[in-house]
C-alpha cells in the first residue's frame, strides 16, 4: 500500500506536530509529512517543520477578515497541490465551515484535551477545573461540522490532582498527546479505521494499543 500523504494544519508552537515529526523518524509512523500550513505568521511550529525538512506555507486568515469560506479555498488549494489523503489539526485554532468539512469527508483529524463530548471549545482545561472534575484527558476525533464533534477514534483519560493549575493540567494531557496522535495518523494509514455512524471501529489485529484508561 503507498504512503499516504498527510498535512498537518497549525497555528502555535507546535508540539503535537513535532510528535508526528519524530515518530516518523523514528520508524514508527510510515506516511509522508507533505506539507505544513499555519495561519499564523512565525508561529514557532514553522522552524519546527524547516528542522524536520516539512515544506511548510503561512495561509493567514487575518485577511480574509469573516470571510471563512475565502480563507479555507486558499487552504485546500494548498492541501489539494499536495495531494493529500489526510487532513490533522494539530493545535489548530480555527473554526472549519462545512465547506471545508465536506471537501475531506472523514479524512480530518482533530485533537482536543478533554474527553468528549465533556468540556468541548477553546477552555477546557479551565471548564475542566471549574467544574471540579477528578478525571480529564484527550480526544482524537474527525472532524465534522460540529463544534469538536465528529467521531471518537482514541480517548485517553489523564487524572486531575487537587492542586492541578491549568498549565499543570495541560501539560500532562500533552505528554499523552504526543503519544495518541501519532497513534490515531498510524491507525488511519494502515486502513485500520471504519467510520459506522457516529462509532469509530479500529481493526486491532496485529498491534497492541497502549491503555486508555
Amino acid at each position: 500500500m503507498a504512503r499516504i500523504k498527510v498535512g498537518v494544519l497549525a497555528s502555535g508552537r507546535g508540539t503535537d506536530f513535532q510528535s508526528l515529526a519524530d515518530a516518523r523518524d523514528r520508524g514508527e509512523l510510515d506516511v509522508e509529512l507533505a506539507i505544513l500550513v499555519c495561519n499564523v505568521p512565525g508561529a514557532p511550529v514553522l522552524e519546527r517543520a524547516k528542522r524536520a525538512g516539512v515544506p511548510s506555507t503561512v495561509v493567514d486568515h487575518r485577511p480574509f477578515g469573516k470571510d471563512r469560506e475565502a480563507f479555507e479555498r486558499e487552504v485546500m488549494s494548498v492541501l489539494n497541490g499536495k495531494h493529500v489523503d489526510l487532513v490533522v489539526f494539530a493545535g489548530f485554532m480555527r473554526l472549519v465551515t462545512p465547506y471545508f468539512v465536506k471537501a475531506f469527508p472523514n479524512r480530518i483529524m482533530n485533537i482536543h484535551p478533554s474527553l468528549l463530548p465533556a468540556y468541548p471549545g477553546a477552555h477546557a482545561h479551565r471548564d475542566v477545573l471549574a467544574a471540579g472534575a477528578k478525571v480529564s484527558g484527550l480526544t482524537i476525533h474527525f472532524v465534522d461540522a460540529s463544534l469538536d464533534g465528529g467521531p471518537i477514534i482514541l480517548q485517553k483519560a489523564v487524572p486531575v490532582r487537587d492542586d492541578d493549575t491549568e498549565d499543570t493540567l495541560a501539560a500532562r494531557v500533552l505528554e499523552q498527546e504526543h503519544i495518541f496522535l501519532p497513534l490515531a495518523v498510524r491507525l488511519f494509514a494502515e486502513g485500520r479505521l471504519r467510520v459506522e455512524g457516529r462509532r469509530v471501529v479500529i481493526d486491532r489485529r496485529g498491534i497492541d494499543l497502549p491503555p486508555m484508561a
